[in-house]
C-alpha cells in the first residue's frame, strides 16, 4: 500500500488540465478583422457606385458632343484640343432628355392665355410678314420675353436694322449660352432656343444665324490646329439644330455662318464676354432675296465696258453702273 504522500502524488500526475480557449482565438485571438474587412468592402462598393454614376453622367456628355461637330475643342489662350475620349463599359445607355421649360412659361406672352406646352409655343404673333419699323418692334419685344422666362433676359439684344431685326444672343459676366471652349449650349440657352423655334412656324420671314467668339487664340495655330472659326460656325450649327427642335421649319434658315472674332459687340476689348454670342438677323423679304440671289444661278448679263460684265436687276441700276465705270475705264 502507498502512504499518504504516494497517494498524493500519484492522483497529481494524473490529472492533465486542458485549458478552455475560445472559437477563433487559435487564428488571431479576436474578430476585429473581420469588422475591418466588412468596413472595406463597404468603402469599396461606395467607390464603386461613384464611378459608375460618373460614367453615366460622362457618357451623356459625350454623346452631346458627338452630335455637335466641332465641340470637342476648347479656346483661349494657352489652351490645347482635346483627344476625343470618354468613359467605356457604362453599364447604362442614357440619352439626354430635353428639358420641359421653366415653369413660368405657363404665362401668356402675347395673348395673354396660359401657355401649358412651353415658353414659345402657345404664342399667336399677329401677322405671317414683318417688314417695317413697327413689324420689328413686335418681334424684339416677344424675344426679349422669351429671354427673360428663361432667365437669360440679360443675355438677349435686339436692333432693328434695314436689313431686318438683328437679335444678339451673347454672354454675359455672370452667364454665358455656350460651355466655354464648346459647341454645347447651356441648358438655359438650349431651353431659349427650343422657345423660339415655334415662332418661326409662324412667319415667312427667313434668317441668317451666325456664331461668333471672342479673340482669344489657339496654342495650335497650325493648318491643322483648331480655330476660333470651326468653334464659330459649330455654335451657329447647333443654334440651328435646337431652333429646329423646338418647331422651326428647315426652310427658316437662309444662311448659316461662322464669323469667329471678326465682328465684335465689344471692339475696344475683343476678349470681352458679349462677343461670344449668336445672332439671328431675321431679314426682310427684300433683303432675303438679294441673299438668295448672291449665291444663286447667275442671270442675264449685260456688257459695261469692254471686258467687263455684270448682272445687275433692273436697267437704271445698269446705266448708274456704267456710268460711274466708264470715266475711270477711258481715263485708264
Amino acid at each position: 500500500m502507498l502512504s499518504k504522500p504516494d497517494k498524493a502524488a500519484a492522483v497529481e500526475q494524473a490529472i492533465i488540465r486542458r485549458p478552455h480557449r475560445r472559437r477563433g482565438e487559435h487564428e488571431h485571438g479576436s474578430s476585429a478583422w473581420k469588422v475591418a474587412f466588412a468596413d472595406f468592402c463597404l468603402a469599396l462598393l461606395a467607390l464603386f457606385l461613384v464611378l459608375w454614376l460618373l460614367a453615366a453622367r460622362e457618357q451623356e456628355r459625350l454623346q452631346e458632343l458627338l452630335r455637335t461637330p466641332g465641340s470637342l475643342f476648347d479656346d483661349g489662350a494657352g489652351l490645347l484640343s482635346e483627344p476625343l475620349g470618354g468613359p467605356r463599359g457604362s453599364m447604362i445607355a442614357r440619352e439626354p432628355m430635353p428639358s420641359k421649360g421653366d415653369r413660368l412659361a405657363r404665362r401668356g406672352l402675347a395673348s395673354g392665355e396660359d401657355d401649358p406646352v412651353g415658353p414659345g409655343q402657345g404664342i399667336r404673333l399677329s401677322k405671317t410678314v414683318y417688314e417695317s419699323r413697327q413689324d420689328m418692334l413686335e418681334l424684339a419685344g416677344v424675344l426679349g420675353r422669351l429671354g427673360e422666362l428663361s432667365g437669360l433676359g440679360a443675355n438677349v439684344r435686339s436692333q432693328i436694322t434695314s436689313h431686318g431685326l438683328r437679335v444678339m444672343l451673347h454672354d454675359t459676366d455672370k452667364r454665358g449660352v455656350f460651355e466655354r471652349g464648346s459647341a454645347v449650349p447651356t441648358e438655359r440657352f438650349a431651353q431659349l432656343l427650343r422657345s423660339i423655334g415655334p415662332l418661326f412656324s409662324q412667319i415667312e420671314n427667313q434668317m441668317v444665324i451666325s456664331g461668333h467668339t471672342d479673340a482669344l487664340p489657339y496654342v495650335d495655330r497650325g493648318p491643322e490646329g483648331m480655330s476660333n472659326w470651326q468653334l464659330a460656325s459649330a455654335r451657329a450649327m447647333t443654334a440651328r439644330s435646337h431652333l429646329l427642335s423646338g418647331g422651326m421649319p428647315a426652310h427658316s434658315v437662309l444662311q448659316v455662318v461662322g464669323l469667329a472674332d471678326s465682328a465684335p459687340l465689344n471692339a475696344a476689348d475683343a476678349t470681352a464676354h458679349e462677343n461670344r454670342r449668336i445672332e439671328l438677323l431675321i431679314l426682310t423679304r427684300d433683303q432675303a432675296h438679294s441673299i438668295r440671289a448672291m449665291f444663286g444661278p447667275p442671270g442675264q448679263t449685260w456688257t459695261l465696258v469692254d471686258g467687263v460684265e455684270a448682272s445687275v436687276p433692273g436697267y437704271e441700276a445698269l446705266d448708274t453702273l456704267r456710268t460711274q465705270l466708264a470715266p475711270d475705264r477711258h481715263g485708264s
